[in-house]
């Protein structure tokens, strides 16, 4: 017998033998239908597969992400096996399961893909699956591997990085891939799928290399999860921050200016402004300090920090000056330069902590594949802060900085999130800089105040920075679409590399422990998330403009504009449309601009002193003093922001 441990903590005796299959049947039918893989001591295995001994055993559904990872690896294997039957000189390279769905990466050589092929692709993918074939997966010696893949340089090339003992292949009727694992039990789980899209991609992301054809797909087990899926995709078409900064008038792109270099426009600039100043009243609250920092940084600087060594070949190329071996480098990083800041003049305990923010502009050179609107782009202005602090002062500012990142979400509507816990690489540790000791205080802090803070976590290894362990909230917006929203990183190692010092109690130097922060992200991607989040239905404070007044006929211009001036006095921004236009077309263009208050005036409400309150998406709310609306308005921009305490 072999002793299972399942998450709850329960041992299961089973056979020897036995599969993770086997302990899922023993649980329940209901589950044994439902399980798509299984994790044995932190490792994934074949659910089919017997378990080798005693352990820990996780079974994964749909319903979580490890089970959807595996469901849409197979129907990877499904494409591939489909895609040969029709174009059997294809070269197949990778294909895994990607956030939503999966692709495949194939050099289809003479032969082209489109989206007239997606019907018949399709078709024979779900007779494939319906043969309900079974994932097998199987050692194969290094030898027998390459042997296998003669006329494909490209698995060839992944074969020869692999250690002979640590080869695998799946089988699945007659098809047979170089994998690694992790496969539902058989294809009859995927009932329902589309092919989604084609792309270019070079061949490991190195445009140097060959390019090949990137087929997307996505598969669910049931048919209405993916009619709600294209249900969901037409509604997050509509709400597409490209497509809404455009209408909306919020910022544009030239060829000229630059790929990935946006021009915000007034109402977007205006948009911009007053987010950093609601950040800005909370930081000054929370005993932040306003600096600025140049464009541009010399190259050592970088070279100090280590970003130059990780991220030197992603810059954009070092800026030569007239003088000999000079080389400056735009900005890639705020923090080098906050070091410098800190390093400028001594620092005692007593001021510790000293905390550093600064709305900074940074540059890192995106290849064109890789942009994309406002979430991928080569400038971008990151909401940056930088914390020096004692080791005993660290999970106190740790926790703080989490306060202000909840403050923001609230404010902003994002309260459905997971907090997720960055750590190293557990195996691979070589692309880390710092000590063990370092890395294991800094990781321990973290776990540490999310704990304290009850805050809904999950850890992930191999997700730290190169410099520090970190914290990224993942917020799931309005369509259910997770992003990466706000950091907090503790980094021990820029201190050492900038030997930034402070005099402690004992009158000796000691070492400052750092917090890199930024609830926001970059103001540019922030912005892209949150137009899509509300649809461009922003909340009434962020709105660029509040209130179109609407007079029903040029004798009202006069009144119109009266109330238009009074409300700026409110420091409310309105807007007078004074076209010859019918009063039901001006409501109409003001709904689709998505102005949140209309106020239609005409002879009674120029004789009363009145305004006829329409408000977008929910219609009229009657007629009322100015000093009355202006009451609600104010009141509903109060109930919008808190005060940050």
């Amino acid at each position: 017998m072999i002793n299972i441990t399942l998450p709850d903590g329960n041992v299961k005796q089973m056979e020897e033998g036995s599969s993770a299959f086997d302990v899922a049947s023993s649980i329940s039918s209901g589950l044994a239908r439902n399980v798509l893989s299984a994790t044995f001591n932190g490792k994934t295995v074949e659910v089919m597969d017997p378990l080798p001994g005693d352990g820990s055993l996780v079974l994964h559904t749909w319903d979580s992400p490890e089970g959807k990872k595996a469901f849409w690896h197979s129907s990877a294997h499904l494409l591939a096996q489909t895609l040969l039957q029709f174009y059997p000189d294809a070269k197949l390279t990778i294909g895994p399961a990607i956030e939503n769905g999966f692709y495949y990466d194939v050099d289809f050589g003479t032969d082209s893909i489109g989206e007239g092929d997606f019907d018949k692709i399709e078709k024979r993918m779900l007779e494939n699956a319906r043969e309900k074939y079974a994932f097998k997966l199987h050692p194969v010696s290094k030898a027998d591997a390459l042997a296998m893949y003669t006329d494909n340089p490209f698995k060839t090339e992944l074969i020869e990085n692999l250690e002979d003992g640590d080869i695998t292949f799946c089988d699945h009727a007659d098809f047979t891939d170089l994998c690694r694992g992790g496969h539902i039990p058989n294809t009859g789980f995927i009932k329902a799928l589309k092919i989604m899209s084609v792309a270019g991609a070079y061949w490991r992301g190195n445009e140097n290399n060959p390019q090949l054809t990137r087929v997307y797909g996505i598969s669910f087990p049931k048919a209405s999860m993916l009619k709600e899926h294209l249900e969901l995709l037409e509604e997050a078409k509509k709400r597409d921050h490209r497509k809404l900064g455009k209408e909306l008038g919020l910022f544009t792109f030239s060829q000229k200016v630059g790929q990935g270099l946006p021009l915000w426009l007034p109402k977007g600039a205006a948009l911009r402004e007053r987010l950093e100043n609601f950040l800005k009243k909370a930081q000054r609250t929370a005993g932040y300090e306003q600096v600025i920092s140049p464009h541009i940084g010399n190259k050592e600087l970088y070279v100090t920090s280590g970003h130059y060594a990780k991220y030197g070949k992603d810059s954009f190329q070092p800026i030569h000056t007239p003088e000999e071996g000079e080389e400056y480098l735009l900005k890639p990083m705020n923090c080098p330069h906050h070091c410098e800041i800190f390093k400028s003049q001594p620092r005692s305990y007593r001021d510790l902590p000293v905390r550093f923010a600064e709305f900074g502009t940074v540059y890192r050179y995106e290849q064109s594949g890789e942009l994309h609107g406002l979430t991928r782009v080569r400038g971008f202005t990151q909401d940056d802060a930088h914390i020096f602090c004692t080791p005993d002062q660290l999970k106190t500012e740790f926790k703080k900085v989490i306060d202000l990142v909840l403050y923001i979400f609230k404010t902003l509507d994002f309260e459905n999130f997971t907090a997720q816990v960055s750590l190293r690489d557990q195996e691979d540790q070589s692309k880390y800089i710092g000590s063990e000791e370092n890395w294991e205080k800094a990781e321990a802090a973290i776990l540490e105040a999310v704990k304290e803070k009850d805050l809904p976590f999950v850890v992930e290894y191999g997700e730290a920075a190169f410099y520090g362990p970190k914290l990224d909230f993942m917020v799931k917006d309005a369509l259910g679409r997770s992003w990466q929203l706000g950091t907090i990183q503790v980094d021990y190692n820029l201190p050492e590399r900038f030997e930034l010092e402070y005099k402690g109690a004992d009158n000796n130097m000691h070492r400052p422990v750092m917090i890199h922060r930024a609830p926001f992200g970059s103001m540019e991607r922030f912005v892209a998330v949150l137009l899509e989040h509300c649809a461009g239905n922003f909340p009434v404070w962020l709105t660029p403009d509040q209130i179109m007044i609407l007079p029903i006929s040029d004798k009202y211009l006069d009144y119109a504009q009266k109330v238009s001036y009074l409300l700026k006095n409110y420091d409310l921004r309105a807007l007078v449309d004074e076209r010859a236009e019918k009063t039901g077309r001006k409501i109409r263009d003001a709904e689709v601009s998505k102005i949140p208050y209309m106020l239609i005036v005409g002879e009674k409400e120029a004789e009363a002193g009145t305004v006829s309150v329409r408000k977008h998406g929910e219609g009229d709310k009657g007629s009322m003093l100015l000093e009355e609306f202006v009451r609600m308005i104010q009141k509903e921009i109060a109930d919008q922001i808190a005060v940050f305490e």
